[in-house]
């Protein structure tokens, strides 16, 4: 269980965030989330240099994809869009990424 002084710089950090996100949830969503890891792990496997050190058995660049997106290394922005072509670009270190 969480403790109350955790629980209050989570409430915190999510006020912050929730400030500077005027489009959308302050959660990366499952689906840019895909996008995001599947785009990464394609520059890896062309060659990109990859952003963290690399545990010795971790080779698969989608396993690394994550593992650089956990880390909030990317130096990636999202658009979100709204239908009446409202938009916001948003970097994805300021988004909160759920573990799962």
């Amino acid at each position: 269980m969480s403790t109350p002084n955790e629980v209050g710089k989570l409430r915190k950090k999510y006020k912050d965030v929730r400030k500077k996100i005027k489009i959308g949830s302050i959660f990366l969503t499952r689906f840019e989330k895909a996008r995001i890891v599947g785009a990464r792990a394609l520059q890896i496997s062309f060659g990109a240099p990859i952003l963290i050190i690399r545990p010795k058995e971790v080779i698969d660049p989608i396993k690394i994809a994550q593992l650089e997106l956990e880390s909030g290394i990317l130096p990636l922005t999202l658009r979100r869009r709204l239908p009446n072509e409202e938009y916001q670009d948003i970097p994805i270190n300021w988004l909160v990424i759920k573990k799962s």
